[in-house]
């Protein structure tokens, strides 16, 4: 980040001590340290919260993937009429059910139903 080599530092620490003096250096010191150490924890922060953020986007990313992947296997079942292997991974009492359109046995709509018994 900063290019600051021994001899600038060296440079810094002696004007600071003229400036200063002997008496006051040792505080001087001990605050700008406490400083640095708290600039940091402040980058360390920043940095673990940027890195939490990007891996739930990659979380989200994937799950969207797989979300998608599953949705296309149930509509190549759906066209083909045969199964693949998603069919499989779904529990024995799933609640997933597939209605054709040549079947009688779709859900009636209820709005539909209470409408025309009025």
């Amino acid at each position: 980040m900063f290019d600051i080599g021994f001899w600038e530092i060296i440079f810094i620490l002696v004007i600071t001590l003229l400036v200063v003096g002997p008496e006051r250096l040792p505080r001087i010191a001990r605050t700008a340290g406490l400083w640095v150490g708290k600039m940091r924890g402040f980058v360390a922060s920043v940095k673990a919260d940027i890195d939490q953020e990007l891996a739930a986007e990659e979380l989200k990313k994937a799950l969207k993937k797989q979300a998608s992947v599953h949705e296309l296997e149930e509509l190549i079942d759906e066209v083909t009429g045969a199964p693949l292997a998603a069919k499989e991974s779904h529990p024995a009492g799933s609640s997933t059910r597939r209605l054709s359109k040549d079947n009688n046995d779709q859900p009636a709509n209820t709005a539909d139903s209470d409408d025309a018994a009025k």
